[in-house]
């Protein structure tokens, strides 16, 4: 039987998997994701397969890949036979991780809205509350965490127009609490270039547009919001591809995560070569649009033209 690893330890003695437990910023989409990574780890430090890990709780090897990436959630009976087969036997220890598989089943407070949202975005949002830095890139919308309510509702409507009003209200109810995280003391740092035809669009018309920019503006003095206008001066912009967000994390057992949203569906890359390679688009965004301060002078001037 392999003999595990002991886990490492930060300053105060604690391991990341009580650190974790301790301070559960994310709610269930983190704690799967830690989980999944522990056991990742432990089955690699044992020389045994996905196919073989599978076996042993009654699934396939496709099963473990989605337990290990936190994509599902967690039965307690899976995760102890797991630690027995990976050779994990003192109590104490077996209890973090059962623990820890008991939390990353609770729901999220996104979970009285399932009924208007899809699972692929579950994942975000459980990643923006844990997130230290949030990078996004819009080309045809204001960023979903900088929307006022008016504009969100003229998004819902275009992405739903047969819906009826009380599923747009939810919609929107949605997006405005999930704002909520900009608020907090511990919230993420947002830092969001915007593409200058997201602000030419009058989605939802003139007076809607009118107040998301002044919304927009009202975070010129706000420390942790960043915003960077894309103009169409510039020409050509690296990321031309489409909307992107990279989100970065504190927490050592979660990765830097790439979100790509699809119309019906939503990609989430963790590869580090991959996530790179975002990272250096975004750079080249950031460089290349207006500063800041400039962009608070853009958004100063378009209000005065519309």
């Amino acid at each position: 039987m392999p003999v595990q690893p002991e886990p490492a330890r930060f300053p105060g003695g604690e391991t990341s998997m009580q650190r974790v437990l301790a301070q559960p910023a994310g709610g269930p989409t983190v704690l799967r994701i830690v989980l999944g990574t522990h056991l990742r780890r432990l089955r690699e430090a044992s020389g045994i397969t996905r196919e073989a890990a599978g076996h042993a709780i009654r699934g396939s090897h496709a099963k473990i890949s989605r337990l290990e990436l936190g994509r599902v959630g967690y039965k307690e009976r899976d995760v102890a036979d797991l630690l027995t087969l990976y050779g994990v036997h003192d109590q104490k220890r077996r209890e973090e991780f059962l623990t820890l598989a008991r939390r990353a089943n609770e729901p999220g407070w996104w979970h009285k809205y399932s009924d208007v949202l899809p699972n692929w975005l579950e994942t975000l949002l459980g990643l923006e509350e844990a997130a230290a830095v949030i990078r996004t890139y819009e080309v045809q919308f204001v960023p979903g965490l900088l929307q006022t309510a008016d504009y969100a509702r003229a998004v819902v409507r275009l992405g739903h127009p047969a819906a009826p009003v009380p599923e747009v209200d939810r919609r929107v109810d949605l997006r405005m609490r999930r704002q909520e995280l900009l608020g907090r003391r511990d919230g993420p740092k947002l830092w969001a270039v915007i593409d200058e035809a997201a602000l030419r669009r009058p989605l939802g018309g003139r007076e809607v547009m009118r107040g998301q920019l002044r919304h927009l503006l009202s975070f010129a003095d706000d420390p942790r919001v960043t915003i960077q206008i894309a103009p169409f001066a510039i020409g050509g912009l690296a990321a031309a591809g489409g909307p992107v967000t990279i989100l970065r994390f504190l927490e050592p057992d979660l990765p830097d995560i790439v979100y790509l949203e699809q119309l019906t569906s939503a990609l989430y890359l963790d590869k580090r070569a991959e996530v790179e390679s975002y990272v250096v688009v975004m750079d080249r965004l950031c460089a290349a649009a207006e500063t800041h301060d400039r962009s608070m002078r853009f958004l100063t001037d378009l209000l005065a033209e519309s």
